[in-house]
């Protein structure tokens, strides 16, 4: 018996000796600030080694909850395209950690985290799996863009060490689509909230119906879609989502921790609306379908009690699809509509989107009503609006048009857009800071911004990054970083490295000659 616990001591020894020693790697000296971050962090402190991101990298968390788990999936997803293989997850002494955790003092935010990188391992923390998906989005944007093939036996992306610090300045950052001048499918739609969630945007305002067309299924108003939705701009066909298309693009957005705000605007932009139901119409006009540019020549009838069941029957059923806070009335440009009677109709609507449990928003002019202190507004045009809104408690989302419109073209030259709020070029769109633009208005008055994209020009996805990329990436970093943190010439050169991100998204960006692109 002696004799066989020696031999198994013997054999144990042997294959403690032949198992291999852990791999050490040496990594060159790194500084995780030169990194090209976007929107840039709060805090970058580097530590000068490295993580060894390979392909047999384990995603590991602290809870099993659904949610978490849904991010570790997606998180291993998104390294497996990066690095070319289907084996992220295998068993591995290298480790992604995601943690939720409540006892971090310095995160005092839903979208706070921490993103540590040590040679062991990297690990992100946060309150919410909000903050970490934050969190997974700047750690994309670390990953070199080609492996070290001299540091092992195998490929290594080394990705700098240190500890990253985080938290956005506003809870509101956002972008408008217009798919009402023209149509944008699902699958358009989707594509564009990849591009925003990579840059921290958590907010996509849809604007639903227009005077060319109307683009949401409302099933006790059926002609709604059926006629107003078969117009746009130029005279092409236009469409509508169904209410399942409309509950795919949310539940896609809520993946991608976005909030879609819908929005019907009313009571002017009204004229597809009419053309479905010419009940509705208060102008007497003949109502025919628009497919021109032009503004503010429809309305509702604002003093017909059925306008106002048709207008409940509307936002109850958008309420229902929608899990998000906010539901957008529009309100911009009435012309058509008599001021008291613009009154009158604004304050009724603002009681029916509040009986189906959501907080009202509204452009600019809809401040000069008598308004809930309750109600956001988007401002876009009119100073004495926003200042009003302010003195009344609104909180604003800013969507200056000669700053943020998208749809305004980068110069002279440009394919698309147009130019009635000026042309904006990329560094005109970042060189301003929200609180400092209108005197009067304060820090705590704003909400976040938005920066909208009106399709009167353009058709489709292509036409809608050319106008939308970069400009709406600097609008995401004035929106998430410290007001200290923005400096044109040091962001620049950020984004110009950005290009392989930008390229690997497959996003049609427009190369303003003022940025160095790589």
């Amino acid at each position: 018996m002696k004799k066989k616990h020696v031999l198994l001591g013997f054999i144990a020894f042997v294959l403690m000796a032949c198992q291999p020693e852990p791999l050490k790697i040496n990594f060159p000296k790194t500084d995780l600030t030169d990194v090209a971050i976007i929107p840039k962090p709060v805090s970058v402190d580097p530590t000068h080694s490295a993580f060894g991101l390979h392909q047999n990298i384990t995603v590991s968390t602290n809870l099993q909850t659904d949610s978490l788990q849904e991010l570790s999936a997606y998180l291993s997803k998104s390294l497996e395209s990066l690095l070319g293989n289907d084996t992220i997850q295998r068993e591995s002494p290298f480790k992604i950690h995601l943690y939720i955790l409540d006892s971090i003092a310095e995160l005092d935010s839903a979208e706070s985290y921490q993103l540590e990188i040590q040679e062991e391992g990297l690990h992100i923390r946060s309150k919410t799996t909000e903050g970490v998906f934050r969190g997974i989005q700047t750690l994309l944007q670390l990953i070199p863009e080609k492996s070290n093939d001299t540091l092992a036996p195998f490929k290594i992306w080394p990705i700098p060490s240190g500890m990253i610090q985080d938290a956005p300045q506003y809870a509101y950052r956002g972008t408008m689509l217009d798919v009402a001048r023209h149509f944008f499918t699902v699958e358009e739609v989707k594509k564009h909230m990849d591009i925003l969630s990579f840059y921290k945007i958590n907010v996509l305002h849809l604007h639903l119906s227009d005077d060319q067309g109307w683009r949401i299924e409302i099933k006790s108003w059926p002609k709604l879609a059926e006629v107003g939705g078969q117009t746009e701009v130029g005279g092409t066909p236009g469409g509508y989502y169904t209410q399942e298309d409309y509950k795919e693009i949310v539940a896609y957005a809520q993946k991608k921790f976005i909030t879609i705000v819908p929005e019907i605007d009313m009571p002017g932009h009204t004229n597809a609306a009419s053309l479905a139901y010419p009940l509705l119409d208060g102008t007497g006009k003949t109502i025919k379908p628009y497919t021109g540019m032009r503004v503010g020549f429809s309305s509702f009838n604002t003093r017909d009690e059925a306008v106002y069941a048709f207008i409940d029957d509307v936002v109850r059923e958008i309420a229902e699809l929608t899990p998000g806070p906010y539901l957008h009335i529009g309100g911009d440009e009435s012309h058509a509509t008599k001021k008291v009677d613009y009154n009158y109709f604004v304050e009724r609507v603002e009681g029916i989107v509040k009986s189906h449990g959501k907080k009202m928003m509204g452009w600019d002019e809809i401040a000069t009503t008598n308004l809930s202190s309750e109600t956001v507004v988007q401002f876009w045009n009119n100073t004495e609006n926003a200042l009003k809104a302010a003195q009344n408690k609104n909180q604003i989302v800013i969507s200056l048009a000669k700053k943020m419109y998208l749809d305004m073209k980068y110069d002279a030259d440009s394919k698309f857009g147009l130019d009635w709020a000026g042309l904006i070029p990329v560094d005109s769109a970042y060189t301003w800071y929200p609180d400092k633009y209108v005197k009067g208005l304060e820090p705590k008055n704003i909400l976040g911004l938005e920066a909208p994209l009106w399709s009167e020009t353009i058709s489709n996805s292509a036409e809608l990054e050319y106008l939308a990329y970069p400009r709406v990436i600097g609008h995401a970093e004035l929106a998430w970083s410290k007001p200290e943190h923005l400096n044109w010439a040091e962001y620049r050169k950020r984004l110009g490295k950005h290009t392989r991100h930008l390229e690997r998204l497959n996003v049609n960006f427009y190369r303003s000659t003022l940025v160095d692109w790589e």
